[in-house]
């Protein structure tokens, strides 16, 4: 005697930061699944992240969703947490002489987005930044920019998508999906089939594999490694600095309490999907590019990491329908802004995935500019 395959209206490849946001939306509207390949969700590009939230990162496609995200981060639905994941940090964008057109560039790129700055002489930046190398003369502030803490994200959207009656599967890698002939899913994995009437793509790094094997064009989403360390310093990193980034974006770093920085040299180091691991040439460039902006003294490298970063060809995420291949969802592509963006991101792709109204913080948001048909 067979057991029935069970079936799901929604069955998401991916359970990472991308894939439980969508699910916990779209768990109020049907029957989720979210199958996750490693032991442990958001194990890859959720559980490296940098976190912090800032209304620029990503540049100005991305900044409506990064905007819409704020305060849906700050005061989220009581049905996700009663409390909120921001804390204030603000960013210093720094640059030398020759950056002065790129800090204008960038005032100018965000016009009329209702982003904040205030430019900053060499005697207010230096104020900010005790220690900073004499080469760097000119600052951008964006103040709104904020820590996030994603682990308590992320298990929050785990905890609501689970309240609504959704699943998730750790230890369940995704080896095939066939498109029924009336329509919907037979998705195959390493614990078994499973049926569905929309199968979402939230895979990540892995998001043009799965496609290859449910028989849709890939879209030619990158993975590219990004490096990160953590230093302990004399003098130790204060605990209120602001995000360091630099305008020529050749690195940045941010606090992380007892003295400590986390630094990444801004790499983007094409790679197949994988397990990333970093490359010690990398950590070199990163210490040598900090020990250019300031002058205090490493006392340690304490860890070193890498996470992988998924683009798709123009930078922008990719949500919505496949166009020409029916009940397929891509929601990838969300590149070093998929934390940030979540709540709106989620909110959006619920609605693109079912059809309903927009809700109210994305309904400004224009979908179109996101959608996988923009490729063809």
């Amino acid at each position: 005697m067979t057991c029935a395959v069970k079936r799901y209206d929604f069955l998401i490849v991916g359970g990472g930061m991308a894939g439980t946001s969508l699910g916990a939306e779209l768990s109020a509207l049907g029957s989720v699944l979210v199958i996750e390949a490693e032991d442990q969700p958001g194990y890859h590009a959720t559980g490296r992240s940098v976190a912090f939230w800032a209304e620029t990162y990503g540049g100005p496609g991305v900044q409506p969703l990064t905007s819409a995200s704020g305060p849906l981060l700050a005061h989220p639905d009581l049905a996700l947490s009663a409390t909120g994941f921001m804390s204030p940090r603000g960013a210093l964008h720094i640059g030398t002489a020759q950056d002065v057109g790129k800090r204008q560039a960038m005032i100018d790129g965000f016009a009329g987005a209702g982003v904040e700055f205030h430019a900053l002489d060499a005697a207010a930046l230096r104020a900010r930044l005790p220690g900073l190398r004499s080469a760097y003369q000119t600052a951008l502030a964006e103040p709104s920019t904020a820590d996030i803490d994603v682990a308590a994200l992320h298990a929050a959207y785990i905890a609501q998508l689970r309240r609504a009656g959704g699943a998730v599967l750790t230890g369940t890698e995704f080896i095939a999906a066939e498109r029924q002939g009336n329509g919907g899913w037979r998705v195959e994995t390493r614990n078994g089939a499973f049926l569905a009437g929309v199968l979402v793509n939230a895979a990540g790094a892995w998001a043009d594999e799965v496609a290859r094997r449910s028989g849709v064009r890939p879209l030619g989403i990158q993975p590219l490694q990004r490096t990160v360390v953590q230093l302990r310093t004399d003098p130790g990193a204060a605990n209120d600095m602001p995000v360091i980034m630099d305008l020529a974006l050749q690195f940045y770093f941010k606090p992380v309490g007892q003295g400590r920085i986390w630094l990444s040299p801004h790499d983007e180091t094409p790679v197949a999907p994988c397990d990333a691991a970093h490359e010690e040439l990398d950590v070199a460039i990163a210490i040598d590019r900090f020990e250019h902006v300031v002058d205090w003294r490493i006392e340690a490298v304490e860890r070193k990491w890498a996470g992988l970063r998924s683009f798709a060809p123009d930078r922008l995420p990719v949500y919505g329908y496949d166009s020409r291949v029916p009940d397929y969802f891509w929601f990838a592509g969300q590149g070093g802004f998929g934390i940030q963006t979540a709540p709106a991101a989620a909110l959006l792709g619920a609605a693109l995935a079912t059809g309903a109204p927009p809700a109210p913080p994305v309904a400004a948001i224009d979908p179109a500019r996101y959608a996988p048909g923009r490729f063809d």
